[in-house]
């Protein structure tokens, strides 16, 4: 049976109303941003055409099973996209983090209940190291396939590179760390467990934290991941990259049998030089009426009954 896994990172999906815990008032209808509601459903239903485009090809498409969301602001934008938007009847459910992040993002996991379902999941939270600002928890969640198979799914967004990447690599490598002290304990119960780690690690693939991972056996199955036109998920100073990376343990890697970057043609921007990059919301402050600056990653597994 074939079982879809996709990682996006949905650049900023806040709704349109102040949460006064929250950092979050440069995307409200009367910031300079001007965040309308028209441009915030504009916006989502943008994200739900992804998704759809993400579930394949001729006739056996369909939906993909797990959806891993980044960058959401609350439950206000997962019930919009799971019950409003165009794929209000793909019967999606979900499950998200409510971080201590100062700016009131958050990560979600949408999934197929009829495909997938949720035995237990909760929120790790990561204990900033001093002079960090708070940042997102890794979401967990065990689950099992229709095909009876236990898959145990993290979800994460490391802290950003903001502030330069040396200064802020032990951030990440802490992540990553804590990463591995859940798997440890997840493999100190099931030995051969199928673990999935997918998100943006604003890390590439040479880079400490991932490596740190590629040494507990977690093997990066989107590494060599490649669109029709994008050779990464993000274009930085006019360079494809991958700061999205999808992970899996190795038994679970013989099971996969595609991992492709989703880069539909009205996902994508074309460059002054003939070139192209993500269609992104916003250029700076000024509104560009895309959907994100990052691209879907999406593997592709066969399970069997």
């Amino acid at each position: 049976m074939p079982f879809t896994v996709v990682e996006y990172n949905c650049e900023n999906l806040y709704d349109c109303r102040h949460d006064s815990l929250k950092d979050d008032t440069e995307f409200l209808p009367d910031s300079k941003r001007q965040w309308t509601p028209s441009r915030y459903w504009r916006k989502l239903n943008g994200i739900a055409r992804v998704i759809h485009q993400c579930g394949g090809k001729g006739k056996a498409w369909r939906l993909p099973d797990i959806v891993a969301l980044l960058e959401v602001e609350n439950d206000s934008t997962m019930l919009a996209l799971t019950r409003r938007s165009m794929i209000r009847t793909g019967g999606y459910r979900y499950v998200m983090t409510q971080s201590p992040d100062i700016r009131g993002l958050d990560v979600a996991m949408l999934y197929n209940p009829l495909t997938f379902q949720v035995i237990n999941h909760h929120a790790i939270r990561i204990t900033p190291t001093r002079k960090q600002r708070p940042t997102r928890d890794i979401l967990y969640v065990k689950g099992r396939t229709r095909t009876n198979d236990t898959l145990h799914i993290f979800t994460i967004h490391a802290p950003s590179r903001r502030g330069g990447q040396a200064a802020t690599e032990p951030y990440r490598i802490a992540v990553a760390q804590r990463m591995i002290q859940a798997i440890d304990s997840i493999r100190a119960i099931h030995h051969a467990a199928s673990i999935i780690i997918a998100g943006d690690f604003n890390d590439y693939k040479y880079n400490k934290a991932l490596k740190l991972l590629k040494a507990k056996g977690m093997k990066n199955v989107t590494e060599h991941a490649k669109g029709r036109i994008a050779r990464g998920t993000y274009k930085h100073q006019g360079q494809w990259n991958s700061l999205d990376h999808i992970l899996v343990s190795t038994p679970l890697a013989g099971r996969v049998r595609e991992s492709i970057i989703q880069d539909s043609q009205w996902m994508l921007a074309e460059e002054k030089n003939g070139g192209h990059k993500p269609y992104r919301t916003y250029l700076g402050p000024h509104y560009n009426g895309g959907v994100s600056d990052h691209l879907p990653l999406v593997i592709r597994m066969e399970f069997e009954y």
